[in-house]
């Protein structure tokens, strides 16, 4: 099997993962060019939805991460052929052997979760372990629950387990409580085989979601309406699904992280391959910011941050919003900027996991329920800091971008589930960062 090779220097002999770390001098402008990588969480949910067919699916433009190669896994033990290299991943799932997917795999990564409702339309019965609790709150599936048996399945918890089989699914219409991502796409993906129409009112309206839908079409599929608040799903036969080959769009959170890097370290970096529609709420903070951001091309941004920055107050929510997963790493910018900022998070009741980290940097932050307040000091400090989730990890990177002196950064194990080689591109652009 074919693997990709990772660009990144040697990781230093030790004992355990735990002890590599990256290593930045802060001060460093940004300056150059940087092309975004495919979108994690578009990637993921298309390799899940290849369970869907018998035949080849190619998924293109894939980063090299680690829950790339988890989920390839999860597929493999499902029975399904798996190849990842090259920025593809091939998926042959012909042959399904299993319907389980156990908790070893479950547990190294939540999204694999989405397994559920292809598996069901497929098999007409799946077992997947739990979810579970992470750093950021607990992962419901009230919705996703609700939503197969509305499709005809009996569904049941149990032992950790979700026990989900059906006779036959029958497309009915879904109203989902809260636009949830994971419920609108486990449900979309299970409804692809259902007999008759399904239609998922207050839909998530997510890229990556349209991404799916127009991966599932190109295998057969009948999908309408992705990316507003109500999906169409028109069920085929299994007879009528085959192969495809699929390119995974830009990734939008790995888009923001750069911008955010580039506001901390000062410069001027020019961002290809983004697109730029998916990041207008992220855009419109940068300009409320102070900073320059002009999008040159539907694919390019360009953005020149010099001065210290305005404050901004930003609420997440559901895409075409916020992003939750850009509160983090906007916090570091916000850190430093010159007056009060006031974060308030709506989708996860406890993603500031970041902030006890910044605070060894020098930040002041207070948390008050859901909301961080954040006042602004002139510099942050270097500091030994250590990640305690994917997002977290970018937050101290950006940081120590702009500090004074020395940060190292360790728990390098989330950063890489979610950022292909981000030391590496960094320092093509400047900065004074390895790993080691």
């Amino acid at each position: 099997m074919t693997q990709v090779t990772r660009l990144d220097p040697p990781a230093k002999q030790g004992p355990s993962e735990a002890e590599e770390r990256i290593i930045i001098r802060g001060g460093k402008p940004l300056h150059g060019q940087v092309r975004v990588f495919g979108a994690k969480n578009a990637v993921l949910k298309m390799m899940a939805a290849a369970l869907l067919a018998k035949g080849v699916t190619v998924l293109r433009n894939v980063p090299n991460l680690t829950d790339v190669h988890m989920m390839a896994e999860v597929l493999r033990h499902l029975g399904a052929k798996v190849e990842v290299g090259n920025d593809e991943v091939k998926i042959d799932a012909t042959d399904l052997t299993e319907i389980e997917a156990p908790y070893e795999l479950v547990s190294q990564l939540r999204a694999s979760f989405v397994v559920l409702g292809p598996l069901l339309a497929r098999c007409r019965e799946a077992k997947v372990s739990l979810p579970g609790g992470c750093a950021n709150g607990e992962r419901r599936i009230d919705l996703h629950e609700r939503g197969l048996e509305l499709l005809g399945a009996e569904v049941g918890i149990d032992h950790g387990y979700v026990y989900a089989s059906a006779k036959k699914l029958v497309g009915t219409r879904i109203y989902l409580d809260r636009p949830s991502n994971g419920a609108t796409e486990n449900i979309m993906l299970a409804a692809v085989l259902a007999e008759g129409q399904t239609i998922i009112e207050n839909a998530a309206q997510d890229p990556e979601i349209v991404n799916l839908a127009d991966c599932v079409n190109a295998m057969g599929g009948k999908i309408t309406g992705a990316g507003t608040y109500q999906i169409v799903i028109d069920g085929v036969p299994l007879e009528e699904m085959h192969g495809a080959v699929v390119d995974t769009i830009p990734d939008r959170l790995e888009a923001g992280t750069f911008l955010y890097a580039c506001m901390a370290a000062g410069g001027e970096v020019i961002i290809d391959g983004v697109n730029a529609h998916h990041i207008y709420a992220v855009i419109s903070k940068i300009h409320e910011m102070g900073a320059e951001c002009s999008i040159y091309a539907p694919d390019t941004i360009k953005i020149k941050s010099t001065g210290r920055l305005k404050p901004t107050d930003i609420t997440t929510v559901p895409y075409p919003g916020f992003p939750t997963d850009l509160q983090a790493p906007l916090m570091a910018v916000l850190a430093v900027a010159e007056g009060t900022s006031i974060v308030t998070e709506t989708i996860y009741e406890n993603r500031f996991m970041q902030v006890g980290e910044l605070r060894r940097m020098g930040a002041d932050i207070q948390l008050k329920a859901n909301s961080a307040i954040v006042k602004g000091v002139p510099k942050l400090m270097g500091a030994e800091v250590k990640s305690s989730d994917l997002r977290a990890a970018a937050s101290l990177i950006i940081a120590g971008l702009g500090a004074d002196g020395v940060t190292e950064v360790t728990g390098l194990s989330h950063l890489d589930r979610g950022y292909d080689r981000l030391e590496e591109r960094l320092r093509a652009l400047g900065a004074d960062i390895w790993r080691r």
